[in-house]
Formats: C-alpha cells, sequence, structure tokens
C-alpha cells in the first residue's frame, strides 16, 4: 500500500489504538526518526519486517526488529 491508501491504513490503525497502547508522540517521533536513518527503510515500509514504520513505532509495545529502538 502506498499514497493515499497507506496514509489512510496508517491512519485507522492509529486511531483505533486504545490511548494506553499508544507510544507517547516523543517516543513516536524518536522512533520515526531512527528509522528514517536505516537503510532498511524504503517507501515507509521496514525490508527487515515487512511492517510500515509508521504503525510499529505508534504501539508502546513495538520493538524494532533490529534493535535499534
Amino acid at each position: 500500500m502506498q499514497g493515499e491508501n497507506g496514509i489512510e491504513f496508517v491512519k485507522k490503525y492509529t486511531d483505533i489504538l486504545k490511548p494506553e497502547d499508544k507510544a507517547q508522540k516523543e517516543l513516536y517521533e524518536k522512533r520515526l526518526d531512527i528509522c528514517k536513518q536505516c537503510d532498511y527503510l524504503s517507501d515507509a515500509l521496514c525490508k527487515a519486517c515487512g511492517c510500515y514504520v509508521e504503525l510499529r513505532a505508534a504501539a508502546k509495545s513495538s520493538r524494532c526488529p533490529y534493535k535499534k529502538w
């Protein structure tokens, strides 16, 4: 999923996360900054695990498969 479909998918997922399951905005942004510098990032997807990095970063309990965060 790319473009508008991908953006809508990410928004729908993050909107249904319970507040207690969401990463705080500062943590979310920090995670995305790390992902943006990673060689595995390609068009908002992690080539290591296949996830949308925005989705993984939004969930408080998520972890990077390469332990970068």
